[in-house]
């Protein structure tokens, strides 16, 4: 198949994008498909795009590793003057009209908010993944929260706030947890004690966007789980050495301890499963996602949010709990590919 894996972009996620593709990129050329690997938001600039799926290079030889800070978003738009005109970069969208499916390896606000997948359902190119509505509800964890509580997921209680709340007490008892709408890989996510935390961290978590939340604290083990065509896959615990499962957690090899499947009992396996399926059900999710938990000491359990498009990285989780089911990487990115089809049958 001629199949372009689509990364980068300028989220604040871009990074952890990059590699996902990076990875994603080379088990598809391994599986032997004409595969390319694009830049979302820089594009390709040659003018032999017709031929593309035919040129022997490796598109993945500039990719390093994730750096432990988030990505200068400045410096990449101030590669595309005509950047504020159209986020597409060149060629991008002709690429993308030529290969057989777009592999969606994009993480964070532009990827995983919907709009780029209803743009790609305008110009017939098909992609991975679920759709634009899903994506949008997902990307929106203030609607998010309000369907799970709406339809019986449970989560943690909370409450979006605007700019003009910043100095006014905060609405959930401490500790509490402050993070942006519509953000990922927990930036813009604080765990805060006092007013004079909350304050300083409501203005940093306006600053990744104009919607914040405050939720309840919930102290306990941390776990996620994925769904692929509406069937959880095996339970994967995550335990930082230190803090909690923030940015440099996530994607810098050693700072977490992981383990699937999870040291739980069978009856707390199968509700958390469940849990994971009905999340997906009811934020309308097609093909795959995965869904984030606390559980507490008494086995209560709460799903934090939703992921549309979940990190294929070398410490990501749902390769991991694939390869607990017996499947490999390069057999997971065909089988999404698979499912992903089904979509335009």
């Amino acid at each position: 198949m001629k199949i372009v894996v689509l990364a980068g972009g300028i989220s604040t996620e871009r990074d952890v994008s990059l590699i996902t593709g990076k990875m994603i990129y080379q088990a598809l050329k391994g599986n032997g498909h004409a595969a390319v690997l694009l830049d979302v938001y820089l594009g390709y600039e040659g003018d032999d795009c017709n031929a593309i799926f035919e040129k022997e290079e490796d598109w993945s030889k500039a990719i390093g590793a994730i750096s432990e800070n988030n990505p200068d978003i400045a410096q990449i738009k101030a590669l595309r003057p005509d950047g504020d005109k159209n986020f597409f970069g060149p060629n991008v969208i002709r690429i993308c009209q030529e290969a057989d499916i777009v592999f969606m390896a994009l993480h964070g606000e532009n990827g995983e908010n919907g709009k780029i997948q209803a743009a790609f359902d305008l110009m017939g190119i098909r992609y991975t993944g679920t759709d634009y509505v899903s994506s949008a509800l997902a990307m929106d964890k203030a609607l998010t929260k309000e369907l799970f509580l709406q339809n019986g997921v449970s989560t943690p209680q909370g409450t979006a706030v605007s700019k003009a709340d910043i100095v006014k007490p905060c609405p959930i008892p401490f500790p509490c947890v402050v993070k942006t709408c519509c953000g990922g890989s927990s930036i813009g996510v604080y765990i805060v004690e006092t007013q004079e935390a909350y304050v300083d961290a409501m203005k940093e978590a306006f600053s990744f966007g104009d919607q914040v939340i405050v939720e309840e604290y919930i102290k306990g083990r941390e776990f996620s789980v994925g769904v692929i065509e509406g069937k959880a896959l095996p339970i994967i615990e995550i335990a930082p050495l230190q803090g909690f499962y923030d940015y440099k957690n996530k994607y810098q090899a050693g700072s977490t301890i992981e383990t699937c499947p999870a040291d739980i009992s069978e009856e707390l396996t199968k509700k958390m499963q469940q849990a994971a399926e009905k999340a997906y059900e009811v934020l309308r999710m097609k093909t795959y996602a995965r869904m984030d938990f606390m559980m507490r000491e008494n086995g209560e359990m709460f799903c934090l949010e939703a992921n549309t498009l979940p990190g294929m990285t070398p410490t990501s989780l749902i390769p991991q709990e694939a390869a607990a089911e017996g499947i490999s990487f390069p057999e997971l990115c065909e089988k999404l590919i698979r499912i992903s089809m089904k979509k335009y049958e």
